[in-house]
């Protein structure tokens, strides 16, 4: 059970354009006491420049990135700009790593998206050994040889120049599928569930306790961070908030990944809701957005949402206090963001 349910803001990646009033929104939520911020990055602004800009106005805040594509840089230049962020920040960066989908991987990085469960665990390894700064780095491989193995063969094995602050720098992992979220259990210090059913977290205990249970796991559930992200919607009427909620479910359920491999969808089929899952996605896929977007049940939005009115709100936050979750992930406007703060911290 979580006694000390923290909040996030979660600013996430641009659109068109870079979205305005961040700086303002930071020094608001700072002093309302949200623990966290983060940022994301698809196939348009990256995750860490906007961190490091407008991070440089907090001064309590973690700033995490929810998440690094790990087909966008190498380990190595990834661990560079952690600890440049961890130093910047005085020691409150937090690196979230996830390996994205195969839309992302080849059709925007030309990268193959193969054993991803493979590429994270070398990729957080190489991340680990460098912030360690035992030895000079070396990886045998298969994913990520170093030195590389079939260049000029002049490659030297070196140390990070940059000593990093903090060895036990947090790495959080985005995970979905069971056997990602078991081996962000055994290797990360926290897991970002995209979506999160508080009550029906049976469905992920046994993938995290196999995680937990492996040799040489990092943490355990005791001191292991969730941090779940849940949307928004802020309305006395309930239809109203619902519709706020719906082009977002649709859009990842039915548009995020091809119909034979959708990851966002499979967490909700897995909640039983395979019939509503098949719908959006014929829908969506079949150029029917706006009837993808109706066909979204309010009960499937309840499992992983927040909506409705304010004492509506309060009441459904009691089961994610009663959760394991950790770090409670909120995006919105700033009087979402306020009226949050007011109803979990009181």
């Amino acid at each position: 059970m979580t006694t000390d349910l923290k909040l996030g803001w979660h600013i996430g990646y641009w659109g068109r354009s870079m979205p305005t009033g961040v700086p303002e929104t930071l020094k608001m939520i700072e002093s309302l006491g949200y623990e966290t911020v983060f940022t994301a990055e698809s196939w348009g602004s990256d995750a860490i420049s906007p961190l490091a800009w407008w991070g440089a106005a907090t001064s309590k805040l973690r700033l995490a990135t929810n998440i690094v594509q790990l087909s966008a840089r190498t380990p190595t230049a990834t661990a560079m700009a952690a600890i440049t962020m961890d130093h910047l920040s005085g020691g409150r960066f937090c690196l979230g790593l996830g390996v994205s989908g195969p839309q992302v991987v080849e059709g925007w990085y030309g990268q193959r998206f193969n054993k991803p469960l493979a590429r994270t665990r070398e990729y957080v390894d190489i991340i680990r050994k460098i912030l360690a700064r035992e030895e000079r780095l070396t990886n045998a491989g298969p994913e990520y040889p170093i030195p590389a193995t079939d260049g000029l063969g002049l490659g030297k094995a070196l140390n990070v120049m940059t000593h990093p602050l903090r060895v036990d720098l947090p790495i959080f992992i985005g995970a979905e599928g069971p056997k990602n979220v078991a081996l962000a259990a055994e290797i990360a210090d926290g897991w970002f569930p995209i979506f999160y059913a508080p009550r029906h977290e049976e469905m992920y205990a046994k993938h995290l306790n196999e995680g937990f249970a492996r040799p040489n796991a990092r943490r355990n559930a005791d001191n292991f961070e969730i941090l779940a992200m849940a949307n928004v919607a802020i309305d006395e009427d309930m239809d109203k908030a619902y519709d706020k909620l719906r082009p977002t479910i649709a859009l990842y359920v039915g548009g995020m990944g091809a119909q034979e491999m959708n990851f966002h969808a499979d967490v909700f089929r897995r909640l039983g809701y395979e019939e509503a899952v098949d719908k959006i996605q014929s829908l969506f896929l079949s150029g029917h957005q706006n009837d993808a977007i109706a066909a979204v049940p309010k009960a499937m939005i309840d499992e992983i949402c927040l909506v409705g009115s304010p004492a509506k709100i309060k009441d459904d936050l009691a089961a994610w206090r009663e959760s394991k979750v950790t770090t409670l992930v909120v995006g919105g406007a700033p009087e979402t963001l306020r009226t949050m703060a007011e109803l979990l911290y009181g």
